[in-house]
C-alpha cells in the first residue's frame, strides 16, 4: 500500500523530475514563419519551448528550441514561448535552418 502513497505524492509533487511530454498549442504565424509553442512541464515547473516552422522548395524546416525560463503554468509558458519564437526569428531569420 505505501507505494500507491508514494507514487500518489511524486506525481502531485512534480514527478520524478523529469521532463513532461510538450503541451502544443496551436501555431502562430509570424513574419513568413510559423511558431507553435510547446512549452513541457520539468520538477513541476514549465519550460519556454517551441518549434519555428518555414516552408523553403525543397520542404519545411522547423528549428526547435528550449529555454532555461520557467513558468508557474503553462498558459504562461506558452505566451512567453511565443515572444521567445518571435525573437529568435527576429535575430536569426532563415540562419536558424542552416547546418552548423
Amino acid at each position: 500500500m505505501a507505494p500507491i502513497f508514494g507514487d500518489f505524492f511524486k506525481n502531485l509533487l512534480g514527478g520524478d523530475g523529469g521532463g513532461s511530454e510538450p503541451v502544443v498549442s496551436d501555431p502562430i504565424e509570424y513574419n513568413g514563419y510559423v511558431i507553435r509553442p510547446a512549452p513541457r512541464q520539468d520538477s513541476g515547473r514549465w519550460l519556454t519551448a517551441g518549434i519555428v516552422i518555414k516552408t523553403f522548395e525543397d520542404g519545411d524546416k522547423e528549428h526547435h528550441f528550449v529555454r532555461a525560463e520557467t513558468h508557474g503554468n503553462p498558459d504562461d509558458a506558452t505566451s512567453f514561448s511565443i515572444i521567445k519564437g518571435k525573437q529568435i526569428v527576429d535575430d536569426l531569420g532563415d540562419r536558424m535552418f542552416k547546418s552548423k
